[in-house]
Formats: C-alpha cells, structure tokens, sequence
C-alpha cells in the first residue's frame, strides 16, 4: 500500500508522456495462487493474500482514469529458499508435483517475466487483471478425476 501510494503521487505528477508510454504509470501487486486456494494452518498467509486482491481491484478502478494500471501477479510454488522443504526432497517434490498440473515446479523467471510484461506496452490493455503463474494450481488439480 505505501509503495504504492508513492507510486501513484509520482505518476500523476509526471502524467502521460506518450513518447515514453501510453500509461501514466504500471503498479505490479505480488499476491499467490493462496489469494483464491484457501490454505489450512496458513489462514494469515491467505488472509494477506486476499487483501492484496481487493487492494489491486480498488486501485485500478479508481486510477484508471488517470491511465495508471494496476495488476498482480499469482505465483504458485515457485522454487524459492522459502519453501525449500516442499521441494528439496524427493518426496516432498513428488507430494507438491500432485498439485500442479503442468508437471514441474515454477522458478523465479517465470515470475519475472510475467511482471516485465505486465509492466510493459506490450499489455497496455491490461489493467485490474489477476494472472496466475502457477503451471495450473488453480485448476484444482484434486478434481481432475471428477472430485
């Protein structure tokens, strides 16, 4: 909220150059996959994550006229040292493996190239959006033998 409260001061003060951008400004949210996947011994972490949502929807609605966009981005398991339990272990890679459809876990490139898009021209059209980058996660990979 407070980075981007600065953020927004700064790109109403300069407004749009369009030699430069179209945008007046691109405010990326980082949230999780756990923004919509409700996750048990983890209801702060969710919790956070939910709150991130309403915060990037309420941005964008309100700053879009001034041709700011705001959007965030989902990560599932990305391989992180946070999480290097759930995928240091053969086993543990195998039990996170079940969740994800697309069969391998994220690396921290797959994150970033969705945010240098997000924040690029090439998705000017592209504002209040939530994209996931979670190799299926949200698919709800439990489900796919008919629940």
């Amino acid at each position: 909220f407070l980075c981007a409260r600065a953020a927004v001061r700064e790109f109403l003060r300069r407004g749009v150059k369009p030699e430069i951008s179209p945008a007046a400004g691109k405010i990326v949210c980082m949230s999780s996959v756990h923004q919509v996947i409700p996750w048990a011994g983890h209801a702060n972490y969710a919790t956070t994550k939910g709150g991130i949502h309403m915060l990037m929807e309420s941005l964008a609605q309100e700053l879009s006229p001034s041709r700011i966009r705001v959007n965030s981005v989902l990560p599932g398991a990305i391989r992180t040292p946070i999480n290097r339990a759930a995928w240091d272990a053969p086993e543990a890679l195998r039990d996170l493996l079940r969740l994800i459809p697309y069969g391998r876990i994220g690396e921290p490139e797959d994150i970033a190239k969705a945010v240098a898009w997000l924040a690029s021209d090439e998705s000017d059209y592209v504002n209040g959006a939530n994209l996931p980058v979670d190799g299926g996660m949200l698919l709800y990979p439990g489900f796919d033998g008919h629940g």
